[in-house]
């Protein structure tokens, strides 16, 4: 468990270094806030959650999916494949379902959405944008993730390649970063690239509720969720909440208080997106 870890540090860091620097060298869009502003709130918060599930669920994803298999316990054992390579890939296809699902059902939720909306309110999308959640989602987060493991029966190694999986994904996918017109249409294909993920993150609300997936594009094509472009374009739209626009969202106290305070706005229970712009 300790050699994951490290494995997942060292991942995590590398990703936000190389990131960071492509956003540096080659950015999609102009900021709203200097990086250090915007940065300074969003890593506080990062650090805030990871020390929380460190002190209220110190076993880990890992660990759960070790004592999975202890127990025998879920699908895969139940039909003897968890420990093969078809049971791995299978297990993270889906866990990667689970995620996609629960993405869509805090957005339905009133109540998930006004803890959710502390991720959406981010009006500069970036590297760090992608791990910027409030404490209380995050908790929730990972006992649904936790069950999920259970209930699947996903073997530890599958559990350490789709938490890398995620993690990194989330960094690339809320990016700042240009990628050529081609190589994204190739990648997302398979992949959600940047351009798709920041379509998600549009002040429109049709927009918002579409483009859900964080790994595997193939999830928001398969259950009619998909939207290619944003109708104004990557550099004319606008990201964040409509209501927020002019709000101190990148300060640490402001999201604290949100989901108990703010107000919601349309976004929640609405009708998915279904890619009717420019498809790719």
């Amino acid at each position: 468990m300790n050699d994951a870890t490290t494995l997942r540090l060292g991942i995590f860091l590398s990703v936000l270094f190389i990131m960071a620097l492509w956003e540096s060298l080659a950015p999609r869009r102009r900021r709203v806030l200097p990086r250090a502003q915007h940065w300074s709130g969003n890593l506080l918060l990062i650090m805030l959650d990871a020390l929380l599930v460190r002190l209220l669920l110190p076993a880990g994803a890992v660990a759960i999916a070790l004592w999975s298999e202890a127990q025998q316990a879920g699908l895969l054992h139940w039909l003897h494949i968890a420990q093969t390579p078809v049971g791995i890939v299978l297990a993270v296809i889906l866990l990667d379902l689970v995620i996609y699902l629960q993405h869509r059902i805090f957005h339905f939720s009133p109540m998930l959405w006004r803890l959710h909306m502390v991720h959406h309110a981010d009006r500069d999308l970036d590297v760090t944008s992608g791990l910027r959640f409030h404490p209380l989602e995050i908790i929730l987060s990972m006992l649904i993730k936790y069950a999920a493991i259970i209930a699947l029966g996903a073997p530890a190694m599958a559990v350490i390649i789709f938490e890398v999986l995620l993690n990194g994904m989330a960094m690339f996918n809320h990016a700042n970063i240009y990628l050529p017109p081609a190589l994204d249409r190739l990648l997302r294909k398979l992949i959600v690239t940047p351009d798709m993920h920041r379509v998600h993150h549009s002040v429109m609300r049709q927009e918002t509720n579409s483009n859900f997936g964080f790994n595997l594009s193939l999830w928001d094509r398969c259950f009619s969720s998909y939207t290619a472009q944003p109708r104004a374009g990557h550099e004319g739209m606008r990201i964040g909440l409509a209501q927020y626009q002019q709000a101190p969202t990148h300060r640490i106290g402001w999201m604290l208080r949100l989901p108990f305070t703010g107000n919601p706005g349309q976004y929640p229970g609405q009708q998915s997106g279904k890619g009717a712009h420019d498809e790719r």
